[in-house]
């Protein structure tokens, strides 16, 4: 019989040949365990788990520190199973143990010493990721990124257990720590699938809920506990592990899925949007809690949509989640990820829409998150003229790499699909889009024909939006963007950057000056409201009055006008109105409706107390017939023609006086037109000529100075007619009493 070569250090063989290829496999194997607790060891399934040797199967398994462990075998139902102690062939601990005549597969389990339960072997398994998933990813166009990287429940033949995959191409390996092994990073070493970059290893005995981490040894010497860069769910900070997911949400949103995925969004709509921090809008409210009663305050208000700020977690509350470490995972302070899609769920079943803002721009430098992840600038650029963020001391993203690129874009698409998410707001755009963005001379490096512009990201920004229009029907992209970049809301397909909507940020601050300056000063200022429409309709605008207007010393909205209380409140009434009209979605942060007296602080609720007080109250009474008024009538979201808006004065400055009117933009035009007429003065004008776009009587929809509303009811008992006769060029005018400091909206009646 021909004799089998031992591989444990203690055998003895008959012949010297035998003793001389003994020798020679010892030798083999403690160069394995060498380049294992080297941390070079890129294939450990090569030499543990259960191999053929000769005419025997052999189990090797590695327990530093440990006990040897027990290998169990199934011999089949009359026979039950079989017991065998390995025996250590080297004392680093390397354990194994040989069962003469078996054959591979071979069932068997584990069981270390102390432990009564026995487990299969995590390399007994071939990897839980096919190759077209491993060749998708090394093209960067996996737009399932979150279902094959990270920790998923899988089934490897007949075994449960959980996939564990990272990317981490220039690492000198990589383990996985976790509770399952008591978090040494000696015991369960990943292995690499070829030239991808990718370290996978799969854990029979992991669970959903099991917290865990990568220890990866970079080729630089470092050692870091990495969390999982695409983890669905991680601890609640300050604690940064990631945590094993698999999400059981059962969604009850599917009409109103089947109505996103059905629409083109080229057709005008309303979009009215009330802009939250979950954390400090009522403070103490998980997901869904925060669920019903965020959904009845926006039902009430009539606003279309809920516009989150970032939810993705993260580390630094101060931050208010734009530094973003876990960019597939919601953020654990409120709740688990299906508690977040119970909120979407809830606010679609009532017909909200949900947009989270969304930060590709840049991350923070925590070493536990992506920050040179495998010892290499990984997912951010090397050259800090190119990777290092000045004003906000995070690192920028490498958008010339595909895996980057990828990792990004399946991110949206996760929020998006898996969470149902209507849209992204995609925060800081034209730091994205500028080499130099707040970057001195020498300090910035241009692109291949000496621009200032980033190319690759703005190839990113449009295969992102181009990805999302395939994959996702239906949901869309607002960009912050406050340059004048050419077609940021343009499609891709016509030269533009592929988002559906932009922020008006110059509408912004030019209104938010005029209103903060006293009314005998607006004279001087008064084409910093009709400067807007020189440019209004060159994108498709959304007129923000968001977060970033009532922190950091700009005082609250209130705060921001002038006069004594009344004339504040009447002015901000005036604000709103005025912005509801102005071409362009709208949005409003939360407290804009309460006329919150204090800057937001993200540390505390708004002022839910000021719904009591005179004057406080009427500004959700007008918000809330803003919203209705504006869902009603066509002509106040036809955004997309400049044919559908006509000034009517515009020269009358010394006044304070402003007058257009929208129409209604559709094919069918089949709705009414809309007057709006804004006394920015706090004196009153009676018997004020103004020209009107017909004849007839003119109701009025809104009034601002409506004592319902905390006004002084300065009118026009809610009505004007409007008279035949030529005026500046019309057909027809009418005389009206406008309030002061107020804001009418009339429609004509009949139509």
């Amino acid at each position: 019989m021909k004799s089998r070569p031992s591989t444990t250090s203690t055998a003895t063989t008959a012949n010297a040949s035998g003793s001389a290829r003994a020798q020679s496999v010892d030798r083999g194997l403690a160069e394995q365990v060498d380049r294992l607790l080297a941390r070079t060891q890129h294939d450990p399934h090569a030499f543990l788990g259960a191999h053929a040797v000769g005419d025997d199967v052999v189990v090797r398994a590695f327990r530093p520190g440990g006990d040897a462990p027990t290998v169990i075998v199934d011999r089949g139902e009359r026979d039950g199973s079989a017991e065998i102690e390995m025996r250590e062939i080297d004392a680093r601990g390397l354990y194994e143990a040989r069962l003469a005549g078996r054959q591979l597969p071979l069932d068997y389990r584990l069981r270390d010493a102390g432990f009564n339960e026995a487990g299969r072997d995590p390399y007994s398994f071939l990897p839980s990721i096919g190759d077209l998933d491993v060749h998708l990813v090394g093209e960067g166009r996996h737009w399932h990124l979150g279902d094959v990287l990270g920790a998923h429940a899988r089934a490897v033949g007949d075994t449960a257990g959980i996939g564990f995959v990272v990317w981490a191409p220039a690492a000198r390996s990589v383990s996985l720590v976790g509770d399952f092994n008591g978090w040494d990073d000696r015991t369960l070493p990943m292995r690499t699938l070829g030239s991808s970059g990718l370290w996978e290893l799969f854990v029979p005995y992991a669970h959903p809920g099991d917290r865990y981490k990568y220890s990866v040894h970079g080729r630089d010497g470092s050692v870091r506990l990495h969390a999982d860069p695409v983890a669905a769910r991680t601890e609640v900070p300050p604690d940064n592990a990631s945590v094993v997911f698999e999400s059981a949400y059962q969604w009850s949103d599917h009409a109103w899925m089947a109505a996103r995925e059905s629409g083109d969004g080229t057709a005008p709509q309303p979009l009215s949007v009330y802009e939250l921090h979950p954390g400090s809008w009522r403070q103490g409210l998980d997901w869904r809690a925060l669920a019903s009663e965020v959904a009845q305050h926006v039902c009430d208000l009539g606003f279309t949509h809920v516009e989150l700020m970032p939810v993705m977690e993260h580390p630094f509350s101060g931050s208010w989640g734009y530094q973003v470490t876990g960019f597939y995972a919601p953020t654990a302070r409120f709740g688990t990820p299906d508690d977040f899609r119970a909120f979407v769920d809830e606010l679609h079943c009532r017909g909200i829409g949900v947009i989270l803002d969304w930060v590709p721009a840049h991350f923070p430098r925590d070493d536990w998150a992506l920050a040179r992840f495998d010892g290499t600038a990984l997912y951010e650029h090397d050259d800090p003229r190119r990777g290092a963020h000045p004003d906000w001391g995070t690192l920028i993203f490498n958008y010339g790499r595909n895996e980057v690129r990828n990792f990004l874009i399946g991110s949206a698409l996760a929020w998006l699909r898996d969470f149902h998410v209507d849209a992204l707001r995609v925060d800081a755009v034209a730091s994205m889009l500028y080499l130099d963005y707040s970057r001195r001379e020498g300090e910035w490096v241009p692109n291949r024909y000496g621009g200032r512009e980033d190319l690759e990201a703005v190839d990113f920004i449009r295969e992102l939006n181009e990805v999302i229009a395939s994959e996702a029907p239906g949901a869309y992209t607002v960009a912050e963007e406050s340059t004048a970049w050419d077609g940021v809301s343009r499609p891709v397909r016509d030269g533009g950057l592929g988002f559906r909507y932009k922020w008006n940020m110059g509408w912004m601050h030019d209104t938010l000056d005029y209103f903060g300056r006293e009314g005998v000063y607006r004279r001087f200022h008064h084409n910093e409201l009709t400067f807007s429409m020189v440019y209004a309709y060159s994108e498709r605008y959304v007129l923000p009055l968001s977060h970033d207007e009532v922190v950091h010393g700009k005082r609250s909205l209130l705060g921001r006008m002038p006069g004594d209380r009344w004339q504040q409140l009447a002015n901000l009434r005036s604000l709103y109105a005025y912005m509801w009209a102005h071409p362009g979605k709208k949005l409003l942060f939360m407290g804009g409706e309460l006329a919150q007296e204090h800057e937001w602080n993200h540390e505390a609720s708004i002022d839910w107390g000021l719904r009591s007080v005179e004057g406080h109250a009427g500004m959700e009474s007008l918000l809330r017939d803003l919203n209705r008024v504006y869902r009603c009538e066509p002509a106040l979201w036809s955004d997309d023609d400049p044919a559908a808006f006509r000034w009517l004065e515009a020269d009358d400055a010394d006044h304070n006086v402003f007058a257009f009117v929208r129409f209604d933009s559709r094919s069918d035009g089949g709705a009414r037109p809309v007057v709006c007429v804004a006394n920015l003065s706090p004196l009153p004008r009676h018997d004020y000529q103004l020209r009107m776009p017909s004849g007839g009587v003119w109701e009025e929809l809104v009034d601002t100075d409506s004592s319902f509303y905390g006004g002084s009811d300065v009118g026009n008992g809610g009505s004007v007619a409007a008279d035949a006769g030529e005026y500046h060029g019309s057909e027809h005018s009418a005389r009206l009493v406008l309030p002061p400091l107020g804001v009418l909206w009339l429609g004509r009646r009949g139509d």
